[in-house]
């Protein structure tokens, strides 16, 4: 058992989404300034939607942080101060920077204001933390680059400046933020807030072969669409290993060109070498299992990415490392069931990023019999209650009589089994279709701002026969 407790940090895209990190567990929540921040695009907060969640955070004892993490091209500079005084008047907790010309502005003008060292500092070692905390920085978020033994090593080496670490959400293909992918298709700069996530588009292979005289590489004809390049570049190594001269299999520097769903006729050329190959879209990050190793480490703070992501699933990875950050510090063992509440949520699979350089499941299987087992939909959210005991549900997926649906609340979560449902006319119907309909269904217990998942086929039974 602990008594040190680390913050659970959640996004906030909206007003909503901030009180439901709040109610389901959070200690604070981070924000961007649309301008400045790296959520240009889909961000609510204008500058009243900004003081309304400050206040509202802080009338709840809880902390707001606002995100101002771009590195800025001079066009911003020349303006940053200017819109950045508004903010800081409305007292944030921290401000989240990344920029070292920006810092020093905001340093020397405001030397009151906390300022948090974003992730797109890339800060990867102990001297580089203790270069910021020289200049006024009062708290590094690390880089995800970054193993625990080696978030270990800055622990020690740092012992009074604050830490952060990513635990769960989307990963870059690149060095946080430094991916040009975005920037080089379409002229969207991921570190000026405007990535359009170009490594989790949909591309086709084709094969290609280059122009002797120009470099250029040019289609020949469309590949098959089981084309392996695992497979391809096995073939390949077994062919050079298989050389007496020593010399290089065509195939192991072959030219392929991709093409992305979107965009027909594109052909854009990649490169395969003895390496393999790096296209392009990564697992997210998920953490929940390391949560006990990270506070014992000492680490201040733990980060959830999302600000795009919907209001379940803020409330349920709030609820999830809420969770896991409770058992850590009374000392309780690591609970599997809560990698079976994350695998409920939209994800690309999950990995444990670079936290573990062999990862955890080649130590012990945590997925089978746990994730794979208990997987649920977001179906919708309570908008009302009546005296009756039913409530409404705003619907975002079909669901029907007959699943058995799970009902998420601050409170507790609980399994109800659905037998009977009415329109929002209170006339009886088997199916609410989904968004954006209205409907009533009975449930007992607490219900205020409770949102609905419906249990999937393979687990809806076992749970149902319990409930019986």
């Amino acid at each position: 058992m602990t008594t040190f407790s680390p913050e659970l940090l959640l996004p906030a895209g909206s007003l909503e989404k901030m009180r439901a990190a709040y109610d389901f567990g959070a200690d604070a929540v981070y924000a961007g300034q649309p301008r400045y921040s790296l959520r240009a695009r889909n961000n609510d907060f204008r500058i009243e939607q900004l003081k309304q969640g400050i206040e509202e955070a802080h009338a709840r004892g809880k902390k707001f942080f606002v995100t101002s993490n771009l590195l800025a091209h001079n066009d911003k500079v020349r303006t940053y101060l200017r819109d950045i005084e508004p903010v800081i008047n409305l007292n944030p907790d921290a401000l989240i920077m990344a920029d070292p010309g920006l810092i020093m502005q905001v340093h020397e003008k405001w030397p009151h204001i906390p300022i948090h060292l974003s992730v797109q500092a890339n800060t990867t070692n102990s001297t580089s933390v203790k270069f910021w905390q020289k200049v006024g920085v009062s708290r590094i978020i690390l880089s995800r680059e970054l193993s625990l033994k080696e978030i270990e090593q800055i622990r020690q080496d740092c012992p009074d400046m604050e830490i952060e670490v990513f635990v769960h959400g989307a990963l870059c293909i690149a060095y946080s933020g430094r991916c040009l992918l975005s920037g080089y298709f379409n002229h969207r700069d991921p570190n000026q807030g405007t990535c359009t996530n170009a490594c989790r588009w949909d591309y086709k292979t084709h094969d290609a072969a280059v122009d002797p005289n120009t470099g250029e590489a040019l289609a020949t004809e469309k590949m098959d669409a089981g084309f392996n390049f695992q497979h391809m570049q096995e073939e390949a190594d077994k062919a050079f290993s298989a050389c007496g001269d020593g010399q290089r299999h065509p195939k192991a520097d072959q030219v392929y060109l991709i093409e992305e769903i979107g965009r027909p006729g594109e052909l854009m050329p990649i490169m395969e070498d003895e390496h393999g190959t790096y296209i392009m879209n990564s697992k997210d990050l998920r953490a929940v299992e390391h949560v006990e190793k990270l506070t014992k480490i000492g680490v201040d703070s733990l980060k959830i990415e999302g600000r795009t992501k919907s209001l379940y699933y803020v409330a349920r990875t709030a609820q999830v490392y809420r969770r896991a950050i409770d058992d850590a510090v009374a000392g309780r063992p690591f609970n599997p069931a809560l990698i079976t509440e994350l695998e409920g949520l939209a994800n690309r699979g999950y990995t444990g990023g670079l936290l573990e350089r062999r990862p955890a499941n080649d130590y012990q299987n945590y997925e089978t019999g746990h994730s794979v087992a208990n997987r649920s939909q977001f179906v919708g959210e309570v908008r009302g209650v009546r005296a009756d005991g039913w409530v409404e549900v705003e619907t975002k997926n079909r669901f029907a009589v007959g699943d058995t649906l799970e009902i998420i609340h601050p409170t507790g979560n609980r399994f109800v089994k659905l037998e009977t449902m009415q329109n929002k006319d209170g006339a009886a119907i088997d199916v609410a279709s989904g968004n954006p309909l209205r409907v009533w269904i009975p449930v007992q217990g607490p219900v205020e701002g409770a949102l609905v998942a419906r249990l999937l086929p393979e687990t809806a039974a076992s749970v149902a026969a319990s409930l019986s």
